[in-house]
């Protein structure tokens, strides 16, 4: 028996869940290699992108988001402050909370990031055939669905 209880996969579907493991860990470090700042790391950039998409956020709350401690947020986001890209102020409702929120060189940072990575991606789209598209798009549509569970 398998250490987490769970039965073994068939060896197809091993074969099959490692293949896709591999070529998904593969395009998403390629995709993430396109940045704005290259010394930028993936959970900062996490950050900022989180709070661009979704507003001003506590300590706590980017912690539980990225799933790590609040010390480890709290050196991120002192790492960000200090570099200009967030900034922390005083809850509206409740004083005793600090809300992060991005500046406009936070702001520019995701709008880059996320404008390379849209160029590679398209690039690398153009180069596939019609179909080959029509595939990604249903496997995006998968994909998005599995991470979802």
């Amino acid at each position: 028996m398998r250490p987490d209880s769970a039965p073994a996969a068939t060896d197809d579907h091993s074969t099959e869940a490692s293949r896709l493991r591999g070529a998904v860990l593969r395009f998403a470090r390629r995709l993430r290699n396109q940045r704005a700042i290259d010394t930028m790391s993936d959970g900062q950039l996490a950050v900022l992108g989180w709070l661009k998409m979704r507003g001003p956020h506590t300590l706590g709350e980017l912690a539980e988001r990225e799933r790590v401690s609040a010390p480890s947020m709290n050196r991120t986001v002192n790492c960000l402050e200090e570099s200009g890209y967030l900034e922390r102020n005083p809850d509206d409702a409740d004083r005793r909370k600090v809300n992060v929120s991005l500046t406009e060189a936070g702001h520019e940072i995701v709008v880059e990031t996320s404008r390379r990575r849209d160029a590679w991606l398209d690039d690398a789209l153009a180069e596939l055939s019609a179909d080959e598209r029509a595939t990604l798009a249903a496997a995006a549509e998968i994909m998005t669905r599995m991470a979802d569970r």
